[in-house]
């Protein structure tokens, strides 16, 4: 509840500043490097040179201050690689950010283990988790990830951490076998699950499973059909909705802005088409236009990702009544 104030209370804040672009995540990548490969990630193809280089502490914090955005996710690459991780959510939390760390939980344990993190409701650790331990393995190219990540969890847990679990999902994604995952999620007790179609990442070695527009429309109007009053999803109930193909949004890229080792990217955390030194010029000088789907820009063509689309799920919340009522009833019922 005190996430959902600080993000509402932030987007009216823009909304009455009369503020037509602004971040609500900033997706904070401090290193490329990772302890898996899997074959649908295009962050982890670059030349060991660049996967051996991190960004300072001290950058992260500037990029956030930069910024401005009241949460901050950190993905990778592995975040629990990152050799400072431990002080960078520190100071996160000190300056009340709403922190995800997404994480394959290859790791977790043992930095558990090792006192790094100390709960807080600033924190959440986002288990990268692609359906249940056949999809799962398949997905991240190793077996036995999958109970690992769930000890990881249990853990977690245990210990009073906030956990969530972001989920990929690619051609062939069985929706049925979805629902059951979404049960498993629940028994574990995770506080919430958000789900995604993978973008087709130039660089990713799998390029034939990337879900096209129709078919993931298919696919989560069949998997979220008659939704259990048990699951609980970490994301806009109306970003559910036009997954499902019942809104007809634009993306709204400058949402999410990234910010990794080379600037913040344009335009968005799936494109690398340049960077900029700054996240004003980042703002100002990208030519937006020239993005999202009705630009015909065929990059962004089957696009319906959560970085670029969760921010436009979150305006249509906040920008009209009517916007607001489909949230309250669709929070309030569970219908999507």
């Amino acid at each position: 509840m005190s996430q959902m104030w600080t993000v509402a209370t932030y987007v009216l804040g823009q909304r009455l500043r009369g503020r037509q672009r602004y971040p609500l995540v900033l997706m904070l990548e401090p290193l490329f490097r990772c302890n898996l490969a899997c074959a649908g990630c295009g962050k982890i193809q670059y030349p060991g040179h660049i996967l051996r280089r991190h960004l300072t502490v001290e950058q992260c914090l500037a990029a956030v201050e930069e910024c401005g955005a009241p949460m901050v996710s950190i993905p990778g690459g592995e975040p629990l690689m990152y050799p400072d991780i431990g002080r960078l959510v520190q100071e996160l939390v000190a300056r009340k950010k709403y922190v995800y760390l997404c994480t394959n939980a290859i790791l977790l344990k043992e930095k558990l283990d090792g006192g790094l993190f100390t709960p807080s409701k600033y924190l959440s650790f986002s288990i990268h988790m692609d359906g249940l331990r056949e999809e799962h393995d398949e997905a991240v190219c190793r077996d036995g990830v999958y109970d690992v990540a769930v000890e990881g969890i249990r853990e977690a847990l245990r210990r009073g951490f906030r956990v969530t679990t972001n989920t990929t999902l690619f051609d062939g994604a069985n929706p049925m076998r979805m629902r059951d995952f979404f049960d498993a999620m629940m028994d574990l007790g995770v506080e919430g699950m958000m789900v995604s179609p993978g973008y087709s990442y130039a660089k990713a070695p799998d390029q034939e499973h990337f879900l096209r527009r129709q078919r993931a429309h298919e696919l989560f109007r069949t998997m979220l059909a008659n939704p259990k009053k048990r699951w609980r999803f970490n994301q806009s109930p109306i970003f559910l909705q036009f997954l499902m193909g019942k809104h007809d949004f634009e993306c709204t890229p400058w949402g999410n802005p990234t910010y990794n080792l080379f600037g913040w990217q344009r335009p968005c955390y799936l494109l690398q088409e340049g960077y900029a030194p700054s996240f004003r010029e980042l703002l100002e000088t990208t030519r937006w236009d020239e993005y999202g789907r009705r630009s015909g820009n065929p990059k962004c063509r089957d696009c319906m990702v959560h970085c670029g689309y969760e921010p436009t799920a979150v305006n249509h919340t906040f920008g009209s009544w009517r916007g607001f009522r489909e949230a309250v009833v669709a929070t309030v019922t569970g219908r999507l």
